[in-house]
C-alpha cells in the first residue's frame, strides 16, 4: 500500500472573500490627535475669577507686558522667562504675554517635536520659582499670537 498524503495545510492569514464591485474595507482606524499644551492648559483647573478669565481668553483684555522668546534656545529662554516673570510681578503687573513662536515644521532627517519653547514654557511656568507666582497660565487669543503665545496671569503683589 501506498502511503497517504497529508492534506494541504490551512493558509494562515486567509484573505477575506472579496467579490468585483465590492468596497475595499476602511484602512486602520485614525489614531488620536497628540495634544498641544494650549489644549492640556484649557483643560486645567481654573484658578482665578472666571469672568476675568473669559474676558482673557476672548482677547478682550490687554496684557500690560510682553516677552518675545523667538529665536532662543531652552538655556537662554529660561533665565529671561524668571527674570520677565518675577519682574513683572515685583512691579504689580497682573497680565502679561509670552511670545514662544509655534515652532517650524522642517527639522531635517531626525524626528523632534516642533516647537520646543511652546511645549516647555508652562511646565517653567509650574516650576519654582514661577510657580508662586503665577496664578494662571492660558493659550493667547488669536490677536496677541493664538497657539505661539501664552497668557500668564500673576497673582496679587503682597
Amino acid at each position: 500500500m501506498a502511503p497517504k498524503a497529508s492534506p494541504a495545510p490551512a493558509p494562515r492569514n486567509p484573505l477575506p472573500a472579496f467579490r468585483i464591485g465590492q468596497a475595499a474595507p476602511r484602512g486602520a482606524p485614525a489614531l488620536p490627535r497628540p495634544s498641544s499644551p494650549a489644549d492640556d492648559l484649557a483643560r486645567a483647573d481654573l484658578r482665578m475669577d472666571a469672568r476675568t478669565h473669559r474676558k482673557m481668553s476672548q482677547g478682550k483684555l490687554r496684557p500690560e507686558a510682553r516677552l518675545d522668546l523667538h529665536g532662543l534656545t531652552l538655556a537662554a529662554a529660561q533665565p529671561r522667562l524668571q527674570h520677565f516673570v518675577l519682574s513683572c510681578h515685583a512691579s504689580g503687573l497682573r497680565l502679561v504675554l509670552v511670545i514662544t513662536g509655534k515652532g517650524r515644521g522642517d527639522h531635517g532627517p531626525l524626528p523632534v517635536r516642533p516647537g520646543a519653547l511652546r511645549h516647555q514654557v508652562p511646565y517653567w511656568l509650574h516650576s519654582a520659582p514661577l510657580s508662586a507666582v503665577v496664578q494662571q497660565v492660558s493659550a493667547a487669543h488669536f490677536r496677541h499670537g493664538g497657539e505661539g503665545a501664552y497668557y500668564v496671569y500673576l497673582r496679587r503683589f503682597a
